[in-house]
C-alpha cells in the first residue's frame, strides 16, 4: 500500500500542492489570523485529506463505505460534500470582507440558495454515487458573480498598499481562475462530447488546479497584514 500510495501521489502531483501550500498557510498565519480568511489552512488541508481519503476509499477494502463490490469504490460522496464546504466558507469571506452592505444581504442569500441547490440535486440524483453536477456549476457561477464584485470594490479603493500585497486579492484570482473553467469542463463531461474532447479536458482541469494554488502560495508569501482587504 505505501509504494501503491507514493505511486499514486506522483501521478496526482496536485495533492502534495494542496499540503505544501497548507504548510505555507500555517507559516505565514500571523499575517492573517485576524481577517475573513483566518480558517483558510483548516480549508486546504481539509481539501488534502479529501483527496487522500478518496484514494482509499477506491484502493483500500478498510475504507470502503459500500458493501456492495458495485459501489465498493464509489467516493463521489466526499467529494459532494467538500464542494459544498468550500463554497459556504468562500461565499463568507466574501460577505465578511465587503463593506458594501447590499452586497452583504446578496451572498448571504447566495449562501442559502447553495444549500437549497445542492438539496434540490441531491433529490433528483443519488449524492452518494452520483456527482453533483449541476449543483457544482450553479453555484460555480455564483461564486464567479462575488469574485466580479469584489474586484470592483476593490478597483474603487482608495489603498497606499498594492493589490500585489493583499492575500484575498491574490486568492480571488486563483479562485477566479479555476471555477472559470470548472463548470465548462463539468458541462462538456456532462454533454459526453466524446473521448477525442474529453482527452483534453483532465490536464485543463489540473493546470486550473495548480495555477489556482500557486496564487495561493503567491499570496501567502508576499501577503501583507495592512494590505488586506
Amino acid at each position: 500500500m505505501p509504494n501503491e500510495l507514493f505511486k499514486y501521489l506522483i501521478a496526482h502531483f496536485y495533492i502534495p500542492l494542496y499540503l505544501l501550500t497548507w504548510i505555507i498557510a500555517v507559516y505565514r498565519y500571523r499575517r492573517y489570523f485576524d481577517t475573513p480568511l483566518k480558517y483558510l489552512p483548516m480549508v486546504i488541508i481539509y481539501t488534502f485529506f479529501t483527496e487522500l481519503l478518496g484514494y482509499f476509499i477506491k484502493y483500500s477494502n478498510e475504507f470502503q463505505f459500500f458493501s456492495d463490490d458495485r459501489f465498493a469504490w464509489h467516493n463521489v460522496i466526499i467529494y459532494n460534500v467538500y464542494q459544498l464546504v468550500f463554497f459556504l466558507f468562500f461565499f463568507e469571506v466574501y460577505r465578511k470582507n465587503t463593506k458594501n452592505e447590499s452586497i452583504k444581504k446578496w451572498i448571504f442569500y447566495a449562501s442559502v440558495s447553495c444549500v437549497v441547490i445542492y438539496v434540490i440535486n441531491a433529490i433528483f440524483c443519488n449524492p452518494l454515487h452520483d456527482q453533483m453536477t449541476y449543483a457544482h456549476i450553479a453555484v460555480s457561477l455564483a461564486l464567479i458573480a462575488i469574485l466580479v464584485l469584489y474586484f470592483k470594490e476593490k478597483a474603487k479603493e482608495e489603498n497606499p498598499q498594492p493589490l500585489k500585497y493583499n492575500l484575498l486579492f491574490w486568492v480571488s484570482i486563483g479562485l477566479l481562475a479555476f471555477y472559470t473553467l470548472f463548470p465548462i469542463i463539468l458541462t462538456m463531461y456532462k454533454l459526453n462530447l466524446g473521448i477525442t474532447v474529453n482527452v483534453y479536458l483532465r490536464p485543463i482541469l489540473l493546470s486550473s488546479i495548480v495555477f489556482q494554488y500557486g496564487c495561493f502560495i503567491i499570496g501567502l508569501l508576499a501577503g501583507k497584514r495592512k494590505a488586506f482587504r
